[in-house]
């Protein structure tokens, strides 16, 4: 009886695994492909399908089949595949029967419809066009808070749904700490008297020379371009459809070149991570990642752990100049520097290593001062410059680049900003383990050799899936909680070196 109820289980939720790549694929396509006016129709596309699976998430044979398998000793230890499905089904079925199925077809047709109209309205600065939809997406997500419920801040309960057991509480003392160290650093780098000279990134890089370069750098590293692909957006992301079907996308500027590259590999970090699952537990949260916080420290690692050191390029450089002419009388040192500029700036995704962390934590003490009732929409541009003077002393004199940068809330991702944090955070505390057991990994770099951290994430955290809720994964790899000083020690020995001080 328990095992034919955890085949059931099993069944429902690698069945419903793959409706859910059918919205995954749609989404896609809508952020690539599809045509201009085709936005109206892949929203009621997409609120059909939320309906479909909000039916097959709270269907009440999950519960009755939970019942029959749960504090069964069939199941094994709390790591074992089985136990760990079982605790992932009933987090996951608890939380779907808390929310109405009116409000989960609302939430999908209102950021559907969302990221259209951000789409059109940002390059125009239109902010009065966003906003409507904006309001009526805050006050879902609100609506949505509640009825799965928390016990201090509205806010946990969203940031719950990216980053399992993550709380505003947990949150606020790590990301202060990190915030005055970097304060701290950027202060001392600001008055060094070396600056690099970044002219040499604008120049020209014609985007097909972009792409052959980008896809022999993600091919060299580990990821199966036959088993992905690579396109562009307006702004990028990775999407996961599925075992053997894990797309990339960017963007690309000619007179740039950090957008596009930076961009492709830290999306490969991503891709790396969805092809680096189990294909046998696909569906299944064993098959699955754990937060986004995990996935974003795979991204990070790649983009800057890796790709912004001298090993990386010492062995990639030749081959950069031969992609690029216009890089032919440049020295790799002093490419290597320009590509590590830290400068305050308004963009995020252009964001250097220092600063990264600032923009994130302007996003989330605005969006817990919206949840909590403290900043109204109407203010929030206001808000969002406010802090950008205070933090990083740059102001955006349009709101394309302000308060309307990020697709995130057009989308409904509200509660999801921290985890880009926590993911660097976990990234440099896992890179400093993983060379413990590997040796120097930049020796290894400058000889072209990206397999041994590779497998090693692949085995450590990969493969894990569900199995460990992330500061549990991050206790279990490196043997401590989460330590903010690993991410400050590195910032702070790389760039006084570059910076000299």
């Amino acid at each position: 009886m328990m095992q034919e109820a955890y085949r059931w289980l099993w069944e429902h939720s690698r069945e419903t695994a793959y409706l859910a790549s059918f919205g995954r694929l749609a989404g896609w396509d809508q952020a690539t492909y599809i045509p201009r006016k085709g936005h109206a129709h892949r929203a009621q596309m997409q609120a059909a399908l939320a309906k479909l699976l909000h039916q097959r998430a709270t269907d009440p044979r999950i519960g009755e089949m939970l019942a029959v398998v749960e504090g069964s000793d069939w199941l094994g230890p709390p790591e074992s595949v089985e136990a760990v499905n079982v605790r992932e089904w009933r987090r996951a079925y608890d939380r779907a029967c808390k929310i109405p199925q009116r409000l989960a077809v609302e939430l999908a047709q209102a950021t559907s419809e969302g990221e259209a109209i951000w789409q059109e309205a940002r390059p125009k600065n239109d902010w009065e066009a966003f906003k409507p939809t904006l309001k009526k997406i805050f006050g879902l997500t609100r609506e949505l808070a509640d009825a799965i419920g928390y016990q201090d801040e509205p806010y946990d309960a969203l940031l719950d749904q990216y980053e399992p057991g993550a709380t505003t509480k947990q949150l606020e003392p790590v990301f202060a700490r990190l915030r005055q160290a970097t304060v701290e650093l950027l202060k001392r780098l600001e008055g060094s008297t070396r600056k690099p000279d970044t002219g040499i990134l604008h120049r020209h890089f014609p985007q097909s020379a972009q792409e052959a370069f980008g896809r022999e750098v993600v091919a060299k590293i580990g990821f199966d371009l036959e088993a992905g692909r690579l396109d562009v957006v307006a702004h990028p992301f990775m999407q996961g459809i599925g075992p053997g079907d894990v797309r990339l996308t960017t963007r690309y500027y000619e007179d740039y070149f950090n957008a596009g590259f930076f961009g492709i590999v830290h999306e490969m970090g991503h891709g790396l991570y969805g092809q680096g699952l189990l294909p046998e537990h696909f569906g299944t949260p064993m098959g699955s990642e754990i937060s986004l916080g995990i996935h974003e420290s795979q991204s990070r690692t790649w983009e800057n752990l890796v790709a912004r050191s001298l090993g990386f390029w010492r062995y990639f450089w030749p081959r950069a100049q031969q992609h690029f002419p216009s890089l032919g009388d440049v020295r790799l040192e002093d490419f290597h520097f320009a590509i590590n500029e830290v400068k305050p700036s308004l963009i995020r995704v252009e964001a250097d290593e220092v600063t990264y962390n600032l923009h994130i934590m302007i996003r989330f003490e605005v969006e817990l001062a919206l949840l909590r009732g403290e900043l109204s929409i109407d203010d929030a541009p206001e808000a969002w410059d406010t802090k950008y003077q205070e933090y990083l002393g740059v102001r955006s004199p349009e709101i394309q680049d302000g308060v309307m940068q990020d697709v995130h809330w057009s989308a409904g991702l509200i509660g999801y900003f921290p985890t880009y944090t926590l993911g660097n955070l976990y990234a440099a505390q896992f890179f400093a383990r993983a060379e413990q057991e590997l040796g120097s990994l930049e020796v290894q770099f400058a000889q072209g050799e990206f397999t041994p951290l590779l497998e090693w994430t692949r085995k450590n955290i990969h493969h894990q899936g569900s199995r460990y809720w992330p500061r549990d994964l991050v206790r279990e790899v490196t043997g401590q909680d989460l330590n903010p000083q690993f991410l400050i020690d590195y910032l702070n020995l790389k760039y006084s070196a570059l910076y000299g001080v």
